[in-house]
């Protein structure tokens, strides 16, 4: 986004002066939006515009924005469908440049309403206008306490670090209600509409400059435009600011192609979260997880490591805890001897000092020992962050000094640890007005609400501090040049074409030679040497295997003979027999590259052979995608084992692995918008050599 454009979004934002067009008592919206104003320390003017003039909310109403007689930085549109353009118009001859559009009844409604929309883009673009919606309830801007937002917002409206986009206005209420209930404070928070002019990555693209802001939260129907989601994600991992997404509509898996096997493993969802990941957006899969992370994140910033140091005060905790971490990768290393020794002299002697750490319920006799030990846990050398099982009090003694002293000398040890601390509650219950008093008053830090959504979000935080650390640590993959797409790509080339192509840009391919007789296919085994592979080479043939067209182990000239007699038989439009040498022993992976509608060309690396389908052991990368990154998804596979050279077979050299699928990867990208799909089945990886022994690619129309 250009310099203009963000200061156009920043003016949307930090309004100085408001007019309230299509202001009315008769309309809730109306009412809600004005009360917010008032009540949330909006310091500038509030003009109400109502087309009849006279009193409206009890003060006086003009009858058109012309009549106002100072300058509106911001009109918010309450107006019917087909006066908006009108608003816009008016608007824009007095050189107000920011809209919120609350009316609905636009491309969410049918045609009619599709084609004013955009109009009302149109006339936007033209002349400059920032334009939030329409179908949207406004924005909150707690940070700054401007507050256009047309429904009621919950009391108190805490201000924070967490800045939420929201593509559902219906949900806005209950994510602000659900912060409120787990004390997480708001920079701004938006309800996008439909994003005719103001998109999603206009006000992520806001956040990532924006001082008050240090996470970001979005809640997404729909990705509209992958380039530009990219370009802001990567500004936002540059800045520091983490991404937590609510992405909803997962589908089911849809072939891309039915050539390709490929297609069956790469759904629109599949590719989704292989962008997220890579891009180092944290993805979530409900909004209590969304603010509960956004909220750790917010307070921890980045977390060093996996090694995860636990103190609570109960057994049964400390279990559920110690299964959730292995669930979540999370390590839970043995404390350091100096460690056990120390705490030995804290814990009550039927106490068992080991990690997790439960200092028992002597803690209600010693009100002291749970942040004694915790002070020693956190200077273990082991130890990269340690959850502490807390939380607020709920309920105000009558005298809440020592409660409050006790909560102080807690928040001063977090704060002066070494390591991260992270306060967990055992259950997921709202944080309550004392338990509020207590944090704001001792310092005391975030408390992730429950074990459950706690260390999901400690693993989350610790996934994105290692993305942004490895993915900062080196350039971008480069994209690669483009080639020219050879002449007469169309439909399916099966392998004798694939794999000529392949070889041309100096990919490792099996050799092989097409033999249009029978006399040509003994010339060429005894070429390459016994036992060969015969092959039913036709085009438009994807799957060889499926009509009976492989035949392995050939080993003589006269079954060469009889080979190439039935293969030729059994599909009469054959070009010909392909015979190669057999390859034995080794690794079969599948790479294919197939086009997703929205993303482009997207890299599937597993296990290979027959099996592709039914293991369905695959990892996804949206390209372009360099070495460091092939070699991080080959280790996600389940049967990454196999290639470590499980029960003493030899182990496959993972960067010459890593460095092939990278080459591959890069030449099917250069290939440009022709490519459909690019499948290599099976990929032999044998020790250092790899060696592609089919290939199978589908060219667009």
């Amino acid at each position: 986004m250009s310099v203009e454009a963000l200061s156009s979004v920043k003016a949307l934002f930090n309004p100085r002066s408001i007019a309230l067009v299509g202001a009315t008592d008769k309309s809730g919206w109306s009412v809600s939006t004005l009360l917010n104003l008032r009540t949330h320390g909006f310091p500038g003017p509030v003009h109400l515009v109502n087309p009849r003039g006279g009193v409206v909310h009890g003060l006086p109403a003009h009858r058109s924005l012309t009549e106002i007689p100072e300058p509106v930085d911001l009109a918010y549109v309450m107006v019917p469908t087909a006066a908006v353009l009108g608003v816009l118009r008016e608007g824009a001859e007095l050189g107000i440049r920011a809209y919120v559009v609350l009316t609905a009844g636009f491309g969410e409604s049918g045609a009619e309403g599709a084609r004013m929309e955009a109009e009302i883009a149109a006339f936007a673009r033209e002349h400059g206008l920032t334009v939030l919606g329409p179908n949207g309830n406004g924005y909150i801007n707690a940070a700054a306490g401007v507050t256009p937002y047309g429904l009621p917002i919950p009391e108190p409206l805490l201000r924070g670090a967490v800045g939420v986009v929201l593509q559902s206005g219906a949900l806005a209420s209950s994510v602000l209600g659900f912060a409120l209930a787990r004390n997480v404070g708001i920079s701004l928070l938006t309800s996008m509409g439909n994003e005719s002019v103001l998109t999603v990555t206009d006000v992520v693209d806001y956040l990532v400059d924006d001082p008050a802001t240090r996470v970001i939260a979005l809640f997404l129907e729909t990705i509209r435009n992958p380039a530009e989601f990219a370009r802001v994600a990567r500004r936002a991992l540059e800045a520091g600011k983490p991404i937590v997404a609510l992405k909803i509509g997962r589908s089911k898996l849809a072939s891309r192609t039915a050539q390709a096997h490929t297609g069956a493993l790469v759904g629109d969802d599949d590719v989704i979260d292989a962008a997220l990941r890579q891009l180092g957006v944290i993805r979530v899969r409900s909004l209590e997880d969304l603010i509960i992370t956004a909220g750790l994140l917010a307070a921890t910033g980045p977390l060093p490591g996996r090694r995860i140091g636990v103190v609570t005060p109960s057994g049964g905790a400390s279990e559920i805890i110690a299964d959730r971490a292995e669930d979540e990768g999370l390590e839970l290393p043995a404390f350091a001897p100096e460690t056990v020794a120390r705490l030995a002299e804290i814990v009550p002697s039927f106490g068992t000092v080991q990690n997790p750490l439960d200092v028992t319920g002597y803690v209600l006799v010693d009100r002291t020992l749970l942040g004694r030990a915790l002070e020693v846990v956190t200077a273990d050398p082991g130890i990269d962050v340690v959850l502490l099982l807390s939380e607020p009090p709920k309920v105000a003694p009558p005298d809440p000094a020592p409660v409050l002293a006790l909560y102080a000398a807690s928040a001063r040890r977090i704060a002066e640890s070494p390591v991260p601390v992270v306060v967990v509650s055992n259950v997921l219950t709202d944080v309550t007005e004392f338990g509020r008093r207590v944090q704001q008053e001792t310092g005391y830090p975030y408390v992730a609400g429950g074990i459950e959504h706690g260390l999901q979000a400690i693993a989350a935080a610790v996934r994105w501090s290692q993305t942004r650390d490895r993915v900062l640590s080196r350039p971008a993959a480069p994209e690669a040049a483009p080639v020219a797409v050879p002449e007469g790509a169309s439909g399916v080339w099966a392998e004798h074409r694939a794999a000529a192509l392949l070889a041309s840009a100096g990919l490792p391919v099996v050799p092989s030679a097409l033999a249009r007789s029978a006399e040509e296919a003994v010339a060429a085994a005894e070429g390459f040497g016994y036992p060969v592979v015969l092959k039913v080479a036709a085009e438009g043939l994807g799957h060889k295997s499926d009509v009976g067209g492989v035949r392995l182990g050939v080993r003589d000239a006269g079954e060469v003979r009889r080979v190439h007699a039935e293969l030729t038989g059994a599909v009469p439009e054959a070009d010909g027999v392909l015979v190669q040498p057999q390859r034995g022993g080794g690794v079969e992976l599948l790479v294919g590259i197939v086009r997703d509608p929205a993303w482009g060309p997207t890299l599937a690396v597993g296990l290979g052979g027959v099996w592709v389908e039914v293991l369905r052991d695959a990892a996804l990368r949206v390209l372009p995608v360099d070495a460091a990154e092939v070699r991080l998804a080959l280790s996600e596979l389940r049967g990454s084992a196999l290639l470590r050279g499980a029960r003493g077979a030899e182990p496959a050299d993972l960067d010459a692995v890593a460095e092939v699928v990278a080459r591959i990867a890069a030449f099917a990208e250069s290939l440009g918008d022709r490519l459909e799909s690019l499948e290599i089945n099976p990929l032999l990886v044998t020790g250092s050599r790899v060696e592609a022994l089919d290939a199978l690619v589908t060219w667009r129309p």
